[in-house]
């Protein structure tokens, strides 16, 4: 499977042998919705996304969700390897957000092949690359102000059409918060009429605007 190592070029780095063993792999693909893991599950393997996204997110005591971070194209999830590299259960959730194509190292293969520094290098910079991702969430979170990101999110979601099909409540699993707070920043924004809102809908109205709340320094 050469579109494997098209995606994930660092493999070319490895021995050949070992190359040739993660090119053969075989691929699955799940439907939008399938949830790939539990909290509290085991790790099954190292995984791969070919194309699609996972989406990883947290649910804390009181049923609230914050998107962690998702997995696409060309990267592998941090928990995952954590959780295999530690001998943990998964401390989150992942769900397909559209129908994705994986490929998977099983769990005892993978830490067979941790023997080799080739791979276990290679493992080591993919979830450093998601680690840094993960940091600037946290930072987002702790330090940002919620109508900037807001304001942010609803740009980097817009495909163009400024019509983004989405509720206020996942909007707020998305940037951690609740639903009531996500509702009275767009209300504000709609008073200002920066945006339209809809049932399921939040239309664009002036994007311009919204770029200057989401780079105004905090």
């Amino acid at each position: 499977m050469t579109r494997l190592l098209d995606l994930f070029a660092s493999m070319n780095q490895l021995p050949p042998p070992v190359a040739r063993e993660l090119a053969g792999l075989k691929t699955m693909k799940v439907p939008k919705g399938t949830v790939l893991f539990r909290d509290g599950d085991a790790c099954q393997g190292y995984v791969f996304v070919l194309d699609g996204s996972v989406r990883v997110q947290k649910m804390d005591p009181e049923g609230r969700e914050i998107v962690l971070y998702r997995v696409e194209d060309g990267q592998t999830c941090m928990l995952t390897t954590s959780c295999l590299l530690g001998g943990k259960a998964y401390p989150a959730e992942g769900i397909a957000e559209v129908d994705t194509e994986l490929a998977m190292i099983p769990a005892k293969r993978f830490d067979e092949l941790l023997a080799d520094s080739a791979f276990r290098k290679f493992a080591l910079a993919m979830i450093s690359d998601r680690i840094a991702d993960l940091m600037a969430l946290i930072e987002d979170v702790a330090f940002g102000r919620m109508d900037a990101r807001l304001a942010r999110r609803l740009m980097e979601l817009d495909d163009g059409s400024h019509i983004l099909r989405l509720t206020h409540q996942q909007l707020a699993t998305e940037l951690g918060t609740a639903r009531e707070v996500i509702s009275r920043i767009l209300k504000d924004f709609e008073r200002r009429r920066h945006v339209l809102l809809g049932r399921g809908s939040v239309t664009l109205k002036d994007p311009d605007a919204l770029w200057h709340i989401a780079s105004v320094d905090v």
